[in-house]
Parts: C-alpha cells; structure tokens; sequence
C-alpha cells in the first residue's frame, strides 16, 4: 500500500524597498511513513531439516538409487534411520517390506518402507502418505541423483513425520517410501496387493521441489468430489500455486496414472497426487540439489501438511 502525506511549507518572504532581504523559513517535518511489513511463511517441520534430507539423498555417494543396487541400500538404511530419529513407529519389521519383480528380464529384490502413526479418532481407516526413493541408478558413467524426482518427496515424508510429532491425526497414517517407482510403479501395486482394505486414502508426492511458474498440480479430485473443496481452499502459500489439473479433463497430458498413486487408483482407493510439470532436468544427470528452489520446496510441503489437515477432517 502506497501513503501519500502532504507537507505543509510556511515559507514568510519579505523584501524592503531597500532592497532584497530573506527573513526566517519554516518547514512542517513531514511525519514518518509506516513501516510495510512483509509476513513470512509458518512452517510446521524443520524446514532445514528438509533441505539436508533432500541434499543428502542426492549426494552422488547414494549412486541414483536404483533398485537393488549399494546406493539403494544406503538410501534404505538412511531413510530408516531418519524414522527412527524421528520418532515414528514402524509399520514391519524393521519398517521393511521386502518384494521381488521381473522388469523386464531381470530379477529384482525391493524394499518398500513402511512407518505408522496412529489416529486419534479414527485409529482404523489410513491415510497413506507416499513417495517413491529409487531412482534411474548410474548410466553411461553418469549418476542420475534424482534431487527433484524423488528425494524431494522422500524429504517431505520426513516434514510429516516431524509435524505428527506434534499434531497427531485424526486417521492413522502410513508413511510409505516406495522402491520400483521408476521400473513400473512395482512397490506401490505391492503395498496395495498386501495392503488390508480399510485404506480410505492416498497422497502421493513425487517431483515437488522446482517449478518454473511456481505452480504445483493437484490431481485425482475428478474422482472424489468431497476432496476437491479441501484443494482450493489451499490454493495459495508462499511462493507455491496450487492448481488442480492433469486428470484428463483438458488437453493437457493426464497424469491419473503418471507415479505411485495409479496403484490406489486401480484398486478405487481416493488418491490426490501433487507434482511439478517435467523440467529440463527430468530423468536426467542434472537432476541435482543445486537445480531445486528451495524456497518453493518449503512452501509446497507445508502446502501439501495443509491440504492434508482438510482430508484429515473429512469422513471419508
């Protein structure tokens, strides 16, 4: 908001027949304007904490995380330990759920990773909360660190865990770092096959750190209109826009089965996935912490701990 003030100038000139003489000027001070504050965002986890997470997932010593690989098994180990740091419980043992799959000839040993949190007032019906941790691995001598797809998401499902520390939720939740994401969605449609049927929701996370309109998508509320309310009433936080879209309706691609939570979806399970549009560093060596927005990751996470207050609320 612009002030105007006007200021008042008593100027007395008083000239003899003499000649010229310049008697005393007086100005009005001009009041002092105030102050615009601009008010920063409040975030409900440690936002450092998520930058760190997100860095170390996409160090070059974690080797792209492809599936069965060292670098998958110290992503495994790391994300682990971060649970446990935490505070939340596992949902197996060792918060592991162990899986193996043919892509397309070659056989593969996964891990899903489970955490659990209970509900308040609604201990059995679950919300699952996921992001896929594997990657594209080491090609042609090039590691592709995949910092935006997906250790971003991987690192919000830490923001999650920090901010049910204090704010339990109504429904149980699963926090669920998915492995096999990039070979065929293989983890999600395992958890899903396994899963007992008393799911009544999915949020998936997978590309949420960088945007070059700093938009953010929402989709899947075509499927379930009670969600849909809950989206655009979260539409605006810090830098992020979001904006429901890619379900389909438009000419636009439709990303009902782009990442995990097309497995939710085939089994008529409510899903809201939230991504970025691909960038010029999607599925390749440049997918690197240095290339995030950091300020537009925080902002999309918080986003994202909002909107899932909404659904929280609901009964689904």
């Amino acid at each position: 908001m612009r002030y105007f003030i006007i200021n008042l100038l008593a100027v007395t000139l008083l000239l003899n027949c003499k000649g010229q003489e310049t008697k005393s000027v007086s100005v009005a001070k001009p009041a002092k304007q105030p102050v615009s504050l601009k008010i920063s965002p409040i975030y409900e986890y440690d936002t450092q904490a998520l930058i760190t997470a997100i860095k170390d997932l996409s160090n070059d010593s974690f080797e792209g995380r492809r599936t069965g690989t060292k670098g998958a098994e110290k992503a495994r180990d790391y994300i682990i330990n971060r649970f446990k740091a935490i505070g939340v419980k596992r949902l197996n043992e060792n918060y592991i759920q162990d899986f193996e799959f043919k892509a397309p000839t070659k056989t593969y040993k996964a891990q899903n990773l489970l955490a659990e949190i209970k509900g308040s007032e609604f201990p059995e019906k679950y919300i699952v909360i996921s992001a896929h941790y594997d990657h594209e691995g080491i090609k042609n001598g090039k590691i592709y660190n995949g910092a935006d797809d997906d250790a971003s998401g991987v690192s919000a499902l830490f923001a999650f865990a920090e901010y049910f520390k204090k704010n339990p939720p109504k429904h149980s939740v699963v926090l669920a770092a998915f492995d096999g994401e990039e070979l065929g969605l293989k983890g999600a449609y395992h958890f899903v096959k396994e899963a007992k049927e008393n799911i009544i929701l999915n949020l998936n996370m997978d590309m949420i750190s960088r945007s070059e309109d700093n938009v953010l998508f929402a989709v899947g509320t075509r499927y379930t209109s009670a969600l849909k309310p809950v989206v655009e009433a979260n539409k605006n936080f810090g830098k992020v826009n979001l904006v429901i879209g890619h379900e389909g309706l438009t000419k636009g691609d439709n990303w009902t089965h782009s990442s995990d939570h097309a497995a939710f979806h085939d089994k008529k399970i409510p899903f809201v996935y939230f991504g970025v549009p691909d960038h010029k560093d999607y599925h390749k060596p440049t997918d690197d912490f240095e290339n995030i927005d950091q300020a537009f990751f925080k902002d999309a996470v918080q986003t994202i701990i909002n909107t899932f207050k909404g659904f929280d609320a609901l009964s689904l």
